[in-house]
């Protein structure tokens, strides 16, 4: 069904122009007017008491007419009255649209024709739909507060009309003129409903979010509030029970510590300047606790205090000796030490790299340094960091920043002058969060560390009281300049008289009373303690010794908790039935004399060990085959080896057609270990010559030495190393560059009576005591 709104208007109507309003039809409003215009609006009216009011579209200029909108609303003037303080009120009712068609007259007032608008409108399901949408916009706005009056309601409620109801909404919805002009010009209901819906929609999500802000607001504001008000109670009380305010007692000794603390004068002006501003800061703030601990640490931190340096070197000897057998030079370094700290009080601190195998004692050594000097001991291990802000900490704009190790560390000990041990210095890693090896160049660096300044604490702190010390199994990996910070003390490996006396003095005590034997301690005797080095254990340090020592004490306390008899001595029998089959066997006594194979000697961050170069040759085409997971060095050793011997091979009575048609193969065995160095190259000659010859190696003979392409023997690291390696696999005699005689100071005498050295200058005089 549709229907059509239908009136009679006269041909001629008066027009009166508006600019700050838009009048629909079932609008009922006021109109406020001065005397002059409310004077012109009577004079203008017929008897009808009907007017057109249409928007201009802009400013009225005197003397012409407005440009008037197409579309205005045709209005009954339900009152006029005038106002007792001057002007006068029109109240006007809006019946209908109407589409002004032109101006009939402009004197005295302007007169229009214009025909109505006539609206048709069908009920269907979507208009119905619109219409119940929007009653449930209209009280989703109420329920946000938005005012509208009762009677508005219930006429919306009762309204099906989706003309009607859209002019009525459009009232309620505070649109811009130009959009109300827009909806008033909208001929099609439905079209001008679905308009409203859409401004209407907007104006609740509007609403909506206004309503959540506004009560999240109220509840801070409460929440402040509140918080307010319980703390003046608290005040109240603590005045009337005679406390104090807690705040103002952590205040006060706050400020007490700064005083106390002993800090420079740059440092107090800071300190100071942060107390103010937290004092100003709600303590519920994140903010106060940011602050707060700042000023925790500044307070903290040792500015001034230090331990009192033991001064009496013969205590501190006494103390080394009892902690630690041997490690002469290291010992040495500490006294000299602290003889120059008892001449001269103020002196910076050393810089100190234990490098060496493991289990060597380069850890429990710095215990030893602290107790001998009587100071703090600090313990960091650097081992797989990777985060520049460990050593130097972060920026407190960081949400859960800290000072870096370093710092806190200190912090923790309370003492200035501690001994800090960097463990692992070797193992450092890199990674996008910065080089930590590049941020220890300055802790590390006695012309730059006393004015280190941590990220965090962003004041400058003195390190040079500390007494740094670093360990290491290998100097290769650490940076030139870090290395080039530190004075490197090297700790070789032990014989095994000195693995013995360390069991005796230090492991056996230890493992009898951590494995609860004390009550009954075994004794250990001596051949069982050698059983042990030399069958279970191949190492340059005593850890696995101890393991081993460790594992007889369980077994011994085992037998004890069953009942069985009590073994009162420890024999290699014992040890045998304890620790089962031997682990490692004598390799060079077991073997044999052979052709092309020699036995060489390695250095390996965990100590010394001897290696078997062996040499083949087969039909080929004069290849060289390498294998053993040899290193790009060893390859090259071996290729100058070769080179050498086919230059020189008169020498050695091959016959020059011995590399035809032939490839030679040189294997390292113990493949899947990696292998690298130029030390290897006296062997790898030996073995070709004693391949080619035919002459036996003598497998009692351990060589190791650098070869140059004339057959020059050049010098080697870790002669030490080497040699204990070479008595511990029952080497009898070791061939050595005479540039490396001078390292034999270093080797304890007992091990230089059991080995035959024989020093060359050439591959010559190294083939000659290696071959038969």
């Amino acid at each position: 069904m549709s229907e059509s709104v239908s009136i009679s208007v006269p041909a001629v109507l008066p027009l009166f122009p508006l600019r700050e309003i838009v009048a629909f039809p079932y609008m009922i409003f006021p109109l406020f007017l001065k005397d002059d215009e409310l004077t012109a609006f009577e004079d203008m009216l017929g008897h009808e008491q009907m007017v057109v009011l249409a928007r201009t579209r802009e400013e009225a200029v005197p003397g012409q007419t407005p440009q008037l909108c197409e579309i205005g609303t045709l209005c009954k003037v339900n009152q006029i009255y005038r106002l007792p303080e001057g002007g006068g009120k029109v109240v006007l009712e809006g019946v209908v649209r109407v589409r002004i068609l032109d101006v009939a007259d402009t004197l005295p007032h302007i007169q229009v024709r214009c025909e109505v608008v006539h609206e048709f409108f069908e009920k269907s399901v979507v208009s119905e739909a619109l219409v119940q949408s929007l009653n449930a916009l209209l009280k989703i706005a109420l329920s946000y507060g938005r005012p509208l009056p009762d009677d508005v309601m219930k006429m919306i409620d009762l309204i099906d009309n989706p003309a009607r109801l859209a002019d009525l909404v459009a009232l309620y919805v505070n649109l811009p003129l130009d959009e109300q002009q827009r909806l008033l010009e909208t001929v099609d209901p439905l079209e001008r409903l679905k308009k409203v819906y859409m401004h209407l929609t907007a104006e609740v999500q509007r609403l909506q979010v206004k309503g959540e802000v506004q009560a999240e607001v109220t509840r801070r504001v409460g929440k402040s509030q509140k918080e307010y008000l319980l703390r003046e109670q608290m005040k109240q009380i603590q005045e009337e029970l005679g406390e104090e305010d807690p705040r103002g007692t952590e205040m006060t000794e706050l400020r007490s510590r700064i005083q106390n603390a002993g800090m420079p004068d740059e440092v107090r002006k800071i300190a100071d300047k942060e107390l103010k501003r937290l004092d100003r800061i709600n303590p519920s703030s994140p903010e106060y606790t940011v602050a707060r601990t700042y000023l925790d640490y500044l307070a903290g931190m040792p500015w001034g205090r230090s331990t009192a340096d033991n001064h009496d070197i013969n205590q501190a000897e006494a103390v080394l000796d009892e902690d630690h057998y041997d490690l002469k030079k290291v010992k040495e370094r500490i006294l000299e030490y602290l003889a120059v700290r008892t001449l001269r009080e103020r002196m910076k601190g050393p810089i100190l790299c234990f490098v060496g195998p493991p289990g060597v004692g380069k850890t429990s050594l710095g215990k030893s340094i602290a107790r001998a000097l009587g100071r703090k001991f600090i313990r960091m291990s650097l081992g797989g960091m990777r985060d520049e802000a460990e050593i130097r900490g972060h920026r407190r704009t960081y949400i859960g920043a800290l000072p870096g190790r370093i710092i806190q560390e200190i912090f923790r000990c309370g003492s200035n002058n501690p001994v800090f041990m960097l463990d692992e210095v070797d193992k450092i890693g890199l990674d996008f969060r910065g080089d930590p090896a590049s941020a220890l160049l300055e802790v590390l660096d006695p012309e730059q560390n006393s004015t280190f300044t941590d990220h965090y604490l962003d004041v400058p702190f003195d390190l040079s009281n500390v007494m740094f010390i670093t360990t290491a199994n290998l100097l290769d990996p650490v940076p030139a300049a870090l290395k080039d910070r530190m004075e490197v003390i090297r700790l070789s490996g032990y014989t095994d008289e000195e693995k013995e006396k360390i069991a005796v003095r230090y492991l056996i005590p230890k493992e009898v009373e951590e494995n609860g034997l004390s009550a009954t301690p075994p004794a250990f005797a001596s051949a069982a303690i050698y059983k042990i080095i030399g069958d279970y254990t191949r190492e340059a340090g005593v850890r696995n010794l101890q393991r081993s020592i460790a594992s007889v004490c369980r077994k011994v306390a085992k037998e004890i908790t069953q009942g069985k008899p009590l073994r009162e001595t420890i024999t290699p029998e014992v040890v045998e039935e304890f620790l089962g089959p031997r682990t490692f066997f004598n390799e060079v006594a077991a073997e044999q004399d052979r052709v092309g194979v020699v036995t060489g000697l390695a250095w390996t961050e965990t100590g010394g060990d001897i290696l078997f170069v062996e040499a083949t040759r087969m039909k080929g085409k004069r290849d060289l085959i390498l294998t053993g997971s040899l290193g790009d060095v060893m390859k090259e050793s071996a290729r100058t080896a070769l080179s050498y011997v086919r230059a020189t091979c008169a020498d050695w009575g091959i016959d020059e057609g011995a590399f035809e048609d032939s490839d030679l193969h040189i294997h390292v065995p113990a493949g899947a270990i990696p292998k690298d160095g130029p030390s290897a190259g006296l062997t790898m000659v030996t073995a070709i010559v004693s391949l080619l010859s035919g002459r036996p190696a003598r497998r009692d003979v351990a060589m190791t030495g650098e070869i140059s392409l004339t057959g020059r023997a050049l010098a080697i690291g870790g002669l030490k190393e080497k040699v204990l390696a070479a008595r511990r696999a029952g080497v009898k005699t070791v061939v050595a560059p005479s540039r490396n005689r001078e390292n034999l100071e270093d080797i304890p005498d007992d091990v230089k009576n059991e080995l035959t050295f024989i020093f060359v200058d050439d591959v010559h005089e190294a083939v000659a005591a290696a071959l038969q």
